[in-house]
Parts: C-alpha cells; sequence; structure tokens
C-alpha cells in the first residue's frame, strides 16, 4: 500500500491535525485558561499522533495501521473534550477528531 490507498485518510490526518493546531494556540487565548488545560493537552496529543499517522501511510509503513488504531482513540478523545467547549475552534476541531477517527478506524481494519 502507497500513498494513493491511503489519501482519503491522510488528508483527514493532516486536516485534524492543523485544526488541532488551531484549537490549541485559539484555547490559550480564552479567559479562562485554567478550564482549557485538558483541551489544550489532548489537542497537542491529538495532533502530533496525527502527524505521525499520515507520515507513516505516505511511506507505506508496515507501522501505519497500528498507529492509526492508536490515532483512532486519541481522536475521540479529544473530540470529547474539544465537544464540551463552546467555542467555534472547539467546535471545529471536535468535528475534524470525529471524521479523523472514522478513516482511521477504516483504514487500521
Amino acid at each position: 500500500m502507497n500513498y494513493h490507498d491511503y489519501k482519503s485518510c491522510i488528508d483527514a490526518c493532516l486536516r485534524c491535525a492543523a485544526l488541532c493546531d488551531h484549537c490549541a494556540s485559539s484555547c490559550l487565548q480564552e479567559e479562562n485558561l485554567e478550564n482549557m488545560k485538558r483541551c489544550i493537552q489532548l489537542d497537542m496529543e491529538c495532533a502530533t499522533l496525527c502527524y505521525a499517522a499520515a507520515r507513516l501511510m505516505s511511506i507505506g509503513s508496515e507501522q501505519a495501521g497500528a498507529l492509526c488504531r492508536l490515532c483512532a482513540e486519541m481522536c475521540e478523545r479529544c473530540s470529547e473534550e474539544c465537544g464540551k467547549h463552546a467555542h467555534e475552534h472547539c467546535k471545529e476541531c471536535s468535528e475534524a477528531c470525529k471524521t479523523c477517527a472514522e478513516h482511521c478506524r477504516k483504514m487500521a481494519a
């Protein structure tokens, strides 16, 4: 398998990572920073895994499936946390995480 076989999942991972980075950065600007700590941490962890999964799929790694399973779990956690907040950047991140989790689960199956 190669990049073209994984393209939709790679695209979902890269979009999710970018929106997680955006969400973490935006959360740092919120008034109640203490309330956003968990969201920021999960955003950073999720972005890291999404970027890593996209890279492994891009190079056709045999480990891509295993990392995509982990990425799907992380995306679900991040989506749940972001879903608790009313900020637009959190809502957008939550949706991107849900989509990425779906793609990663399919890819890892």
